[in-house]
């Protein structure tokens, strides 16, 4: 099953002082309720999110290489190795809910910026289709799987795809804190002028 979330606590200024889990099941919600029966909007915030990944892949290219590697506080360590877990755990959802494998290749078989942003328009070639294809239909649909300790556990597909949603939010909010703390401008996190609704 895809990594559902990392499990280290965000300790850091600038973030709730609570639960990695807790915090991104609360982000679930509020894109839950903002995408609730509209597939429309869901597929804008898919856009949006993709629109805001390729702005920090190229925000990257502008920092050194050790910055991009040096483990941070929160989420899954470093600049890079966040972008990479963003995309392993988005194309990893999309393809258990298509009835695939999902990926399951390290980080370090990928670690530079060019084979994580290649990585990224690769698996793109096969989300974006499935994400533009969905349907009120597919909301609903049950997707099971067995826990580590052998219990079952079910969720619906449009629970998933909205977690993929707030998964990524979550993770450039971090990004961004980041970007500070090295002296860096973030990269907007503006929905509007992105022409998501043109």
């Amino acid at each position: 099953m895809p990594r559902l979330y990392d499990g280290q606590p965000p300790d850091h200024q600038g973030y709730v002082k609570c639960g990695e889990k807790a915090y991104l099941l609360y982000l679930h919600r509020i894109v839950l309720i903002l995408t609730s029966g509209m597939g429309s909007i869901m597929k804008t915030f898919f856009q949006y999110n993709w629109q805001v990944r390729d702005d920090w892949f190229r925000w990257c290219e502008d920092v050194s290489e050790d910055e991009l590697f040096k483990i941070r506080i929160g989420g899954v360590g470093g600049i890079l190795k966040t972008l990479f877990h963003i995309v392993d755990v988005e194309y990893s959802w999309i393809r258990v809910l298509q009835g695939k494998t999902e990926f399951d290749e390290p980080f370090e078989a990928h670690a530079s910026l060019g084979r994580v942003r290649d990585l990224s328009r690769s698996f793109h070639a096969e989300v974006e289709p499935f994400v533009r294809s969905w349907t009120t239909e597919m909301e609903l649909n049950d997707f099971t799987f067995q826990d580590p300790d052998g219990s079952r556990i079910t969720f619906k597909h449009g629970e998933i795809m909205r977690h993929v949603i707030a998964h990524e939010m979550h993770h450039i909010g971090q990004m961004s804190v980041w970007a500070r703390e090295i002296g860096r401008e973030p990269v907007t996190a503006d929905f509007i002028e992105r022409g998501l609704f043109s």
